[in-house]
Protein backbone atom coordinates (compact mmCIF):
# COMPACT_ATOMS: atom_id res chain seq x y z
CA UNK A 1 0.00 0.00 0.00
CA UNK A 2 1.48 3.32 -1.10
CA UNK A 3 1.82 5.92 1.62
CA UNK A 4 1.11 9.63 1.44
CA UNK A 5 4.86 10.23 1.37
CA UNK A 6 5.20 7.90 -1.61
CA UNK A 7 2.48 9.79 -3.47
CA UNK A 8 4.22 13.08 -2.71
CA UNK A 9 7.49 11.63 -4.02
CA UNK A 10 5.78 10.53 -7.22
CA UNK A 11 3.92 13.83 -7.48
CA UNK A 12 7.24 15.66 -7.43
CA UNK A 13 8.50 13.55 -10.31
CA UNK A 14 5.31 14.00 -12.33
CA UNK A 15 5.45 17.76 -11.72
CA UNK A 16 9.09 17.91 -12.75
CA UNK A 17 8.44 15.85 -15.86
CA UNK A 18 5.44 17.89 -17.02
CA UNK A 19 6.94 21.33 -16.35
CA UNK A 20 10.37 20.49 -17.77
CA UNK A 21 8.73 19.14 -20.93
CA UNK A 22 6.79 22.39 -21.30
CA UNK A 23 9.93 24.48 -20.74
CA UNK A 24 12.22 22.43 -22.99
CA UNK A 25 9.77 22.34 -25.89
CA UNK A 26 9.35 26.12 -25.73
CA UNK A 27 13.13 26.55 -25.47
CA UNK A 28 13.78 24.23 -28.43
CA UNK A 29 11.24 26.14 -30.54
CA UNK A 30 12.74 29.53 -29.55
CA UNK A 31 9.48 30.65 -27.94
CA UNK A 32 11.06 32.28 -24.90
CA UNK A 33 9.92 29.84 -22.20
CA UNK A 34 8.69 31.29 -18.94
CA UNK A 35 11.11 30.89 -16.02
CA UNK A 36 8.10 29.81 -13.96
CA UNK A 37 8.13 26.41 -15.68
CA UNK A 38 11.84 26.07 -14.97
CA UNK A 39 11.47 26.99 -11.30
CA UNK A 40 8.45 24.71 -10.87
CA UNK A 41 10.34 21.81 -12.45
CA UNK A 42 13.09 22.06 -9.88
CA UNK A 43 10.56 22.59 -7.11
CA UNK A 44 9.21 19.16 -8.02
CA UNK A 45 12.76 17.80 -7.89
CA UNK A 46 13.33 19.32 -4.45
CA UNK A 47 10.17 17.70 -3.09
CA UNK A 48 11.04 14.24 -4.42
CA UNK A 49 14.70 14.32 -3.45
CA UNK A 50 13.97 15.72 0.02
CA UNK A 51 11.69 12.76 0.69
CA UNK A 52 14.27 10.26 -0.54
CA UNK A 53 17.09 11.89 1.40
CA UNK A 54 15.06 11.90 4.61
CA UNK A 55 14.10 8.28 4.08
CA UNK A 56 17.68 7.13 3.58
CA UNK A 57 19.47 9.41 6.06
CA UNK A 58 16.85 10.35 8.61
CA UNK A 59 16.56 13.73 10.28
CA UNK A 60 19.69 15.88 9.78
CA UNK A 61 22.08 15.69 12.72
CA UNK A 62 24.65 18.35 13.68
CA UNK A 63 27.67 16.07 13.58
CA UNK A 64 30.49 15.35 11.16
CA UNK A 65 29.55 11.70 10.70
CA UNK A 66 26.05 12.46 9.43
CA UNK A 67 27.30 15.26 7.20
CA UNK A 68 30.00 13.07 5.64
CA UNK A 69 27.49 10.29 5.01
CA UNK A 70 25.07 12.79 3.47
CA UNK A 71 27.69 14.25 1.14
CA UNK A 72 28.48 10.75 -0.15
CA UNK A 73 24.83 10.06 -0.93
CA UNK A 74 24.04 10.63 -4.60
CA UNK A 75 20.47 11.68 -3.83
CA UNK A 76 21.79 14.43 -1.55
CA UNK A 77 24.14 15.51 -4.33
CA UNK A 78 21.26 15.79 -6.80
CA UNK A 79 19.12 17.55 -4.18
CA UNK A 80 21.83 20.15 -3.56
CA UNK A 81 22.35 20.59 -7.30
CA UNK A 82 18.58 20.97 -7.84
CA UNK A 83 18.52 23.69 -5.19
CA UNK A 84 21.43 25.42 -6.92
CA UNK A 85 19.66 25.33 -10.30
CA UNK A 86 16.39 26.45 -8.67
CA UNK A 87 18.07 29.57 -7.28
CA UNK A 88 20.13 30.33 -10.40
CA UNK A 89 19.45 31.82 -13.80
CA UNK A 90 17.69 29.21 -15.98
CA UNK A 91 19.89 26.88 -18.03
CA UNK A 92 17.65 24.64 -20.12
CA UNK A 93 20.13 21.76 -20.38
CA UNK A 94 20.18 21.45 -16.59
CA UNK A 95 16.64 20.07 -16.72
CA UNK A 96 17.47 17.12 -18.97
CA UNK A 97 19.10 14.74 -16.44
CA UNK A 98 16.31 15.33 -13.93
CA UNK A 99 13.66 14.85 -16.61
CA UNK A 100 15.17 11.50 -17.59
CA UNK A 101 15.27 10.33 -13.97
CA UNK A 102 11.69 11.48 -13.43
CA UNK A 103 10.51 9.68 -16.55
CA UNK A 104 11.73 6.33 -15.23
CA UNK A 105 10.45 6.96 -11.72
CA UNK A 106 7.04 8.08 -13.03
CA UNK A 107 6.76 5.01 -15.24
CA UNK A 108 7.72 2.70 -12.39
CA UNK A 109 5.21 4.36 -10.04
CA UNK A 110 2.54 4.07 -12.71
CA UNK A 111 3.26 0.36 -13.16
CA UNK A 112 3.53 -0.60 -9.50
CA UNK A 113 0.96 1.70 -7.90
CA UNK A 114 -1.50 3.19 -10.39
CA UNK A 115 -2.03 0.37 -12.87
CA UNK A 116 -3.06 -2.24 -10.25
CA UNK A 117 -5.80 0.15 -9.14
CA UNK A 118 -7.30 0.71 -12.59
CA UNK A 119 -6.42 -2.36 -14.66
CA UNK A 120 -7.60 -5.93 -14.01
CA UNK A 121 -4.87 -8.43 -13.16
CA UNK A 122 -3.72 -10.98 -15.68
CA UNK A 123 -4.45 -14.71 -15.49
CA UNK A 124 -3.18 -16.68 -12.49
CA UNK A 125 0.44 -17.76 -12.71
CA UNK A 126 2.01 -21.08 -11.78
CA UNK A 127 1.67 -20.26 -8.08
CA UNK A 128 -2.00 -19.45 -8.47
CA UNK A 129 -1.52 -15.76 -7.74
CA UNK A 130 -2.76 -13.27 -10.35
CA UNK A 131 -0.12 -11.92 -12.70
CA UNK A 132 0.29 -8.22 -13.60
CA UNK A 133 -1.72 -6.80 -16.48
CA UNK A 134 0.03 -7.30 -19.87
CA UNK A 135 0.44 -3.53 -20.22
CA UNK A 136 2.27 -3.42 -16.89
CA UNK A 137 4.57 -6.21 -18.08
CA UNK A 138 5.34 -4.28 -21.28
CA UNK A 139 6.09 -1.15 -19.26
CA UNK A 140 8.39 -3.07 -16.93
CA UNK A 141 10.21 -4.58 -19.90
CA UNK A 142 10.67 -1.17 -21.55
CA UNK A 143 12.07 0.37 -18.36
CA UNK A 144 14.45 -2.53 -17.80
CA UNK A 145 15.63 -2.54 -21.43
CA UNK A 146 16.24 1.21 -21.71
CA UNK A 147 17.48 2.13 -18.23
CA UNK A 148 21.22 1.67 -18.81
CA UNK A 149 21.07 3.43 -22.17
CA UNK A 150 19.27 6.37 -20.58
CA UNK A 151 21.79 6.60 -17.73
CA UNK A 152 24.67 6.60 -20.23
CA UNK A 153 22.94 9.43 -22.09
CA UNK A 154 22.52 11.36 -18.82
CA UNK A 155 26.26 11.02 -18.12
CA UNK A 156 27.12 12.55 -21.50
CA UNK A 157 24.50 15.29 -21.03
CA UNK A 158 26.07 16.19 -17.69
CA UNK A 159 29.43 16.64 -19.42
CA UNK A 160 27.76 18.86 -22.02
CA UNK A 161 26.26 20.92 -19.19
CA UNK A 162 29.80 21.37 -17.81
CA UNK A 163 30.93 22.74 -21.18
CA UNK A 164 27.85 24.98 -21.32
CA UNK A 165 28.37 26.55 -17.90
CA UNK A 166 32.13 26.95 -18.49
CA UNK A 167 31.50 28.83 -21.74
CA UNK A 168 28.65 30.66 -20.04
CA UNK A 169 31.03 31.96 -17.38
CA UNK A 170 33.45 33.19 -20.05
CA UNK A 171 30.65 35.01 -21.88
CA UNK A 172 28.91 36.20 -18.68
CA UNK A 173 25.76 34.14 -19.39
CA UNK A 174 26.02 32.54 -15.95
CA UNK A 175 27.99 33.26 -12.80
CA UNK A 176 31.62 32.31 -12.35
CA UNK A 177 30.59 30.15 -9.41
CA UNK A 178 28.41 27.92 -11.58
CA UNK A 179 31.20 25.96 -13.36
CA UNK A 180 33.11 25.65 -10.06
CA UNK A 181 30.07 24.27 -8.26
CA UNK A 182 29.14 21.98 -11.12
CA UNK A 183 32.72 20.72 -11.54
CA UNK A 184 32.67 19.58 -7.91
CA UNK A 185 29.39 17.78 -8.55
CA UNK A 186 30.88 16.00 -11.59
CA UNK A 187 33.96 15.06 -9.57
CA UNK A 188 31.72 13.24 -7.11
CA UNK A 189 29.77 11.61 -9.92
CA UNK A 190 33.01 10.36 -11.48
CA UNK A 191 33.94 8.48 -8.32
CA UNK A 192 30.45 7.13 -7.71
CA UNK A 193 28.97 6.43 -11.16
CA UNK A 194 30.28 3.96 -13.70
CA UNK A 195 28.24 5.76 -16.36
CA UNK A 196 30.08 9.03 -15.68
CA UNK A 197 33.44 7.27 -15.83
CA UNK A 198 32.50 5.71 -19.17
CA UNK A 199 31.43 9.11 -20.53
CA UNK A 200 34.60 10.85 -19.34
CA UNK A 201 36.81 8.11 -20.80
CA UNK A 202 34.98 8.30 -24.12
CA UNK A 203 35.20 12.09 -24.38
CA UNK A 204 38.85 12.07 -23.31
CA UNK A 205 39.66 9.41 -25.92
CA UNK A 206 38.02 11.40 -28.71
CA UNK A 207 39.82 14.57 -27.65
CA UNK A 208 43.17 12.75 -27.53
CA UNK A 209 42.56 11.36 -31.00
CA UNK A 210 41.75 14.82 -32.35
CA UNK A 211 44.65 16.79 -30.84
CA UNK A 212 47.24 14.15 -31.75
CA UNK A 213 46.10 13.29 -35.25
CA UNK A 214 48.53 14.08 -38.08
CA UNK A 215 48.16 17.67 -39.22
CA UNK A 216 46.87 19.05 -35.91
CA UNK A 217 48.81 22.08 -34.62
CA UNK A 218 51.29 20.95 -31.93
CA UNK A 219 50.00 23.69 -29.64
CA UNK A 220 46.71 21.79 -29.29
CA UNK A 221 48.43 18.77 -27.78
CA UNK A 222 50.41 21.00 -25.43
CA UNK A 223 47.29 22.82 -24.23
CA UNK A 224 45.44 19.52 -23.87
CA UNK A 225 48.26 17.97 -21.82
CA UNK A 226 48.34 20.97 -19.48
CA UNK A 227 44.56 20.90 -19.14
CA UNK A 228 44.36 17.17 -18.35
CA UNK A 229 47.22 17.46 -15.86
CA UNK A 230 45.43 20.25 -13.97
CA UNK A 231 42.10 18.40 -14.01
CA UNK A 232 43.64 15.13 -12.85
CA UNK A 233 45.48 16.83 -9.99
CA UNK A 234 42.32 18.62 -8.90
CA UNK A 235 40.11 15.54 -9.25
CA UNK A 236 42.49 13.23 -7.40
CA UNK A 237 40.77 11.93 -4.29
CA UNK A 238 40.71 9.16 -1.74
CA UNK A 239 36.96 8.82 -2.17
CA UNK A 240 36.06 5.17 -2.66
CA UNK A 241 33.58 4.40 -5.44
CA UNK A 242 30.24 3.34 -3.99
CA UNK A 243 27.99 0.58 -5.20
CA UNK A 244 25.98 2.02 -8.13
CA UNK A 245 22.44 2.97 -7.14
CA UNK A 246 19.53 3.97 -9.30
CA UNK A 247 20.10 7.65 -9.94
CA UNK A 248 17.36 10.08 -9.07
CA UNK A 249 16.27 8.44 -5.82
CA UNK A 250 14.06 5.52 -4.86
Amino acid sequence: MATTQHYLWAGGHFLLLACSLKYLVSWALFRGPSPVWYKTSFLGALVSYAIVCHKSLGTPKPNAGWFKRAMMDENVQYFVLAFFWWTSKPIALALLPYAVFSLFHALTFTRTTLMPQILPPGPPGASGAPTPHPLAKQLQSWVKTNYDTAMKAVAFIELIIMARVFLGALTFRNSLMTPLFYAHFLRQRYYQSQFTRIAVTSVKGRAEEYVRKPGSPPILAQIWDKFTMIVERWAGSTLAPQQPAQAGGQ
